[in-house]
């Protein structure tokens, strides 16, 4: 099956394209603003660099946050949209998940991935086993610093506990935040492959809600 896997998340424009037998291809352009532009183009080069029609996408997987608010909900729309035009499967990949999959690829140990979700909050989740161990959750930064000590302090000693993600540096009294953290194409690549659907569409996934009101006091949904 060709996989298309698409992020828009963070400061940068990314497309890969998985053919089996080949070797992937991945373009990835730095770009905090014009992903909406840039994102149809690049994937018609990575699909014309395999020889390959729209239509022979047989899955596509698109990150789904937490990251940029704008940059979220462009790669999502695109990857909805295009998966209706193709007939291709459409599955949301979480940033947590990637991050956790490009540091554990055989899910053997304890994970966290922590977004900083800037205004003193960081939004986080533990995988065990490259499973979840929980829901995302909201902490502040002390209480970031503190469940951090504590999954230290109380974890298993045979397995070393990794701490990924934009919010990784802020784990230590005094960390300062550090930049936003890449998200790796050939982890999502393979989380889009290793997914079992049927799949529903994807969604964004906000670190909080949207700051922008519809008029009449709406949020944006």
């Amino acid at each position: 099956m060709n996989l298309l896997a698409i992020d828009t998340t963070g400061p940068a424009c990314s497309v890969a394209l998985r053919v089996p037998g080949r070797a992937d291809i991945v373009c990835s352009e730095s770009m905090p603003r014009g992903q909406a532009e840039r994102l149809a183009p690049m994937v018609s080069e990575v699909l014309a660099e395999a020889g390959l029609a729209p239509r022979q996408i047989g899955r596509i997987g698109v990150t789904t946050g937490p990251g940029s608010f704008a940059g979220t909900r462009v790669g999502v729309a695109f990857a909805r949209g295009l998966a209706l035009a193709t007939g291709a499967e459409c599955v949301g990949i979480s940033n947590f998940r990637a991050w956790v999959k490009a540091s554990d690829p055989n899910d053997g140990y304890p994970v966290i991935a922590a977004h900083d979700a800037k205004r003193g909050e960081v939004v986080l989740q533990k995988f065990e086993c490259g499973r979840p161990a929980g829901p995302p959750q909201t902490l502040p930064v002390e209480g970031f610093r503190k469940y951090v000590k504590d999954a230290l302090q109380y974890g298993d000693p045979m397995f070393a506990l990794s701490l990924v993600g934009s919010a990784a540096a802020l784990a230590a009294e005094g960390g300062s935040p550090g930049a936003t953290a890449a998200v790796d194409m050939g982890a999502v690549l393979d989380l889009a492959c290793q997914a079992e659907g049927p799949f529903d569409p994807p969604r964004p996934f906000y670190a909080r809600p949207p700051d922008a009101k519809l008029p009449g006091g709406q949020t944006i949904p």
